[in-house]
């Protein structure tokens, strides 16, 4: 299921990507989800590349990404449902991987590969941190997850069932997948393979890279940590909280500087320092704000930053 708005340029290539490793109709539903796009005729580019094997449904209206998202699990019909945003993609072998993780560990009710961070050229930034050494149910994952987010959509399968018991994203707009694969630790074990088969892109123009300019990242992943409290054990809350109001204070701290050189925001630059400071006061928040208001006292020229680090 492929929910896609305004970024008609890179849903050809993740339609291309899910297309080149296509299993066949009787094994596989692609469909895009269209959120009123109005930067192409999206239906138009479905047809020219899916040649009557992809799906397509717009909503009538803008009606968000969460919604938008909501519409893919109602739409989908297959008993193992991938997520991948029309703006990131799948390398070769992403299926089969997911499949042998599932038929592996049957327990599973998610699975997820290693991914990449790419930029608006599909050129690798980085990798994600790892997690195992080989195809694994990784242990206490759960404690992982409620730390701080460990792993991006494009990567992440999720069986029907799980979707169908736990309900769909909802409260936030950023955090929401955070926030949904700490539900599903909560009540399922979690398959995991090291191999980079997602790529999950970075770039401007994207609903992520929005929220970092006007705020609401840190309004929203507040909301999350708190709500992700009632999925963990009683006698681990306590740690796990401080440990996730750490983790997004010093990521937030960091990411400042790719607000005030890529976005070309320096007084939001500021603001999400301090408020990385305000979530949890340690050294690398204050540095930041130091360094943030240092930028602005002398008017530091903005220099752009070609490795965001995005959690």
């Amino acid at each position: 299921m492929i929910p896609t708005y305004n970024c008609t340029h890179y849903l050809r290539q993740a339609l291309s990507s899910v297309l080149a490793q296509d299993p066949g109709a009787d094994k596989m539903q692609i469909e895009v989800v269209d959120d009123c796009s109005t930067d192409a005729d999206v239906r138009a580019v479905v047809e020219e590349l899916g040649k009557g094997r992809v799906g397509y449904f717009r909503q009538e209206r803008n009606v968000g990404s969460l919604r938008n998202f909501e519409s893919c699990l109602n739409r989908s019909t297959g008993e193992w449902v991938h997520l991948l945003h029309g703006d990131d993609l799948v390398k070769p072998g992403f299926y089969k991987e997911i499949e042998s993780l599932f038929n592996q560990f049957p327990e599973a009710g998610a699975a997820f590969t290693g991914y990449l961070h790419v930029n608006e050229e599909t050129e690798v930034l980085y990798p994600n941190d790892p997690l195992s050494e080989r195809p694994c149910v990784i242990e206490d994952w759960l404690s992982v997850i409620a730390e701080g987010q460990r792993v991006q959509t494009p990567a992440m399968v999720v069986r029907r069932r799980v979707y169908e018991h736990l309900g769909g994203f909802f409260a936030f707009h950023y955090g929401e997948d955070w926030e949904m694969w700490v539900r599903i630790a909560a009540h399922y074990p979690v398959a995991h393979s090291p191999r980079h088969l997602a790529k999950y892109r970075v770039h401007k123009k994207n609903i992520t890279s929005n929220y970092f300019c006007n705020g609401q990242n840190i309004r929203d992943i507040e909301k999350a940590i708190e709500i992700v409290q009632d999925y963990l054990p009683a006698e681990k809350r306590a740690k796990l909280y401080e440990r996730a109001k750490r983790h997004y204070s010093r990521y937030f701290a960091r990411t400042s500087d790719m607000v005030y050189h890529s976005y070309h925001h320096p007084q939001q630059a500021l603001a999400q320092a301090k408020s990385a400071f305000q979530m949890d006061k340690n050294p690398t928040t204050l540095y930041f704000v130091v360094k943030m208001y240092l930028k602005l006292l002398i008017r530091y020229r903005f220099k752009d930053m070609r490795q965001p680090a995005f959690s």
